[in-house]
């Protein structure tokens, strides 16, 4: 059940998605991280926001959850969760392998995670994976797959994903870094037997970091669903931080500048599926109005002039304390 499943997502009442990266852990790069969460950010503490959330999130016809091995406990919380609500059988399931977390719950850890996209990594982290979640585990992606990772050219690793695909798992990749268009396209070529191998890509796309688009629209047309991950540039498109382009037109609009950052992204015509970092049920209910945000030409034309270079976006991003 899987790709099919995955594809009803993005026609059922909301195109945004939900992920679990804010809440799955004590510590993340989101900027407002110290006021958004509370302060003894303990497992249940963090267990009770996440459940919080995706009640929220169903309730308001969301139906797509993102989660990672490396989210902390995201995959636990969220296993946790459909086990308690048996009326969300419609809810698809991703998750992502190749880094492990190694913060041991610390928000204050030197090192969070480790990346690893080898065989043996995927092998293990299949497997925890699927002690969490199960058959309700939809897609399962490459995290971060960069045009150097060995995962691009490991023939025994393809065949071990085009083996989970011949089970009904659904095989995907998210990207990260300044060369996502070559990570993108790279991707498109990788062939089982001749037949492609991925039918999702998840990337990092928002008004500040456009550059992923054009390579976005060739997988969308090479019948991939694109899901959007950080809309939000980890809290910079968000009040307080929001370039003043932005907070211009989200008054105009009469929306948060989250709403307008979001909608921004779910115009783009290759857009399926547009991820909610979210980490408070207001900053979710505010997220869902971009699906209504309307914006003229010359809204589009200022909004246009906050593209960053990306290398000067990701080395910004790279310096993001984790809170």
């Amino acid at each position: 059940m899987s790709f099919a499943r995955l594809a009803s997502a993005t026609t059922a009442p909301c195109h945004i998605g939900l992920g679990l990266a804010a809440v799955g852990r004590p510590g993340y790069i989101n900027l407002g991280r110290d006021r958004d969460l509370p302060a003894d950010r303990t497992v249940e503490a963090l267990r009770t926001r996440t459940h919080e959330l995706l009640d929220a999130a169903y309730a308001q016809g969301v139906r797509y959850v993102d989660a990672a091995r490396s989210y902390g406990r995201s995959e636990e919380f969220l296993a946790d969760w459909l086990r308690a609500r048996p009326d969300a059988s419609d809810v698809v399931v991703g998750s992502k392998w190749g880094y492990t977390y190694t913060a041991e719950w610390r928000a204050d850890a030197v090192r969070h995670e480790v990346k690893d996209h080898g065989l043996a990594t995927y092998e293990r982290q299949r497997a925890e994976s699927a002690a969490l979640l199960g058959g309700r585990l939809d897609l399962y992606q490459i995290h971060s797959l960069t045009p150097d990772s060995p995962a691009l050219t490991d023939r025994a690793l393809h065949h071990r994903l085009a083996e989970a695909a011949a089970e009904g798992l659904t095989i995907g990749f998210s990207t990260s870094g300044p060369a996502q268009a070559d990570a993108v396209r790279a991707a498109l070529a990788v062939t089982v037997d001749g037949r492609p191998l991925f039918r999702t890509v998840q990337a990092t796309y928002n008004a500040l970091e456009t550059s992923a688009g054009p390579a976005l629209a060739e997988a969308h047309d090479a019948g991939l669903t694109v899901i959007v991950k950080e809309g939000m540039a980890n809290g910079r498109l968000a009040e307080p931080y929001a370039p003043d382009v932005l907070r211009a037109v989200a008054r105009e609009a009469g929306v948060g500048c989250d709403a307008v950052a979001l909608a921004l992204v779910l115009r783009r015509p290759w857009s399926g599926v547009v991820l909610s970092g979210a980490a408070t049920t207001d900053q979710l209910a505010s997220n869902l109005h971009a699906a209504a945000v309307g914006l003229d030409e010359e809204q589009l034309s200022r909004l246009a002039g906050l593209a960053e270079d990306p290398r000067a976006y990701w080395e910004r991003r790279g310096q993001l304390p984790w809170h």
